[in-house]
């Protein structure tokens, strides 16, 4: 019985616990869906077509996934989280060469998705100025989302536009 007891107690306060994080988790899997399918747009392009732009004036390929990758830092920052010490977020434009893009556009990915975890629901209310908008930490978690997935599909017009048919859609 005594058992029983301990395991009740350790599943209710894992539920609680669940709850509590429940808007966390749920941005973090969009979010990560999401990333998924913008590196996998970024794997899917070829290395010449990373210089592609639909017109002059408008971001590259490339450009357009250093945005993403920097926005993840900036969005992050604003809430409190620096970036690691090792990236140079300013310095992330003039990164080259499909594998180091990737490369930078997954660190950032997993960066900001950690740190989605580690907002307290008790923080959501909490006024941050991203320098664009003053919006609550809550807002913030959702820009992080919004703006991932609005590239999601530039991207994805642009693979349409070059013939790169997205991963997922085969």
């Amino acid at each position: 019985m005594k058992k029983l007891a301990v395991a009740f107690a350790f599943v209710v306060s894992f539920a609680t616990y669940a709850q509590d994080n429940l808007t966390q988790s749920t941005i973090q899997g969009v979010l990560a869906g999401n990333q998924g399918q913008v590196v996998q747009l970024a794997e899917a392009f070829s290395e010449e077509q990373y210089d592609w732009r639909p017109m002059e004036g408008v971001n590259s390929v490339r450009e357009a996934l250093l945005h993403v990758a920097g926005a993840n830092y900036y969005l992050a920052s604003k809430m409190g989280f620096p970036p690691p010490e090792d990236v140079d977020v300013m310095g992330l434009g003039k990164i080259t060469g499909k594998e180091n893009v990737i490369a930078v556009l997954k660190q950032s990915n997993a960066f900001v998705l950690e740190k989605v975890a580690m907002v307290k629901s008790e923080q959501f209310n909490e006024e941050v100025d991203f320098g664009f908008a003053k919006m609550n930490k809550l807002g913030g978690l959702l820009a992080v989302m919004e703006h991932n997935g609005e590239h999601k599909g530039q991207l994805i017009a642009y693979a349409r536009s070059n013939g790169v048919v997205p991963p997922w859609s085969k």
